[in-house]
């Protein structure tokens, strides 16, 4: 009798702990999409695998959004998110330190031909937190890597 509850147990606690995960992996209506995000940092680790590549950057106090951010041009085909006014509306962050930011999975990373930054380089992405930035996670919409911008909730053209 206590190994049946010692299994139900250990299955509804992996259960939860899936369930929080998950939710980082899967849909975009736990985010913030009202505002959107520039994050900038160095990179202090790297996961490039699936469901979704990782990046942790660390984001400084004195960061400054770029003068000419909202006037970059998003690619055609992430046309459906209104890159124009994403990029215009981004942010800087309240909260600095450690972030990590969910890229897509690794088939549109591969598809868009985006190079793995290695730990020490700087990235910057344009993406969405939690409301009120409960957590230093957030959902990538563009990442941009040596000036080049890749719109990653689409696949290239």
């Amino acid at each position: 009798m206590h190994r049946r509850h010692f299994v139900l147990g250990a299955g509804a606690v992996c259960a939860s702990l899936a369930s929080q995960r998950s939710l980082a992996h899967h849909g975009w209506s736990s985010f913030d999409e009202s505002r959107p995000l520039y994050l900038t940092g160095r990179v202090k680790a790297v996961k490039w695998q699936n469901p979704h590549a990782e990046i942790v950057v660390t984001v400084a106090a004195n960061g400054t959004l770029p003068a000419d951010l909202a006037s970059r041009k998003a690619p055609a085909q992430s046309a459906s998110v209104d890159g124009a006014k994403v990029l215009s509306a981004a942010s800087l962050p309240r909260r600095t330190g450690d972030w990590t930011i969910e890229l897509s999975p690794m088939t549109r990373i591969n598809a868009w031909k985006v190079p793995e930054p290695k730990v020490g380089d700087t990235v910057s992405a344009v993406a969405y937190g939690f409301k009120d930035e409960k957590d230093a996670f957030a959902r990538v919409e563009y990442l941009i890597i040596g000036g080049q911008l890749y719109g990653l909730r689409s696949n290239p053209a």
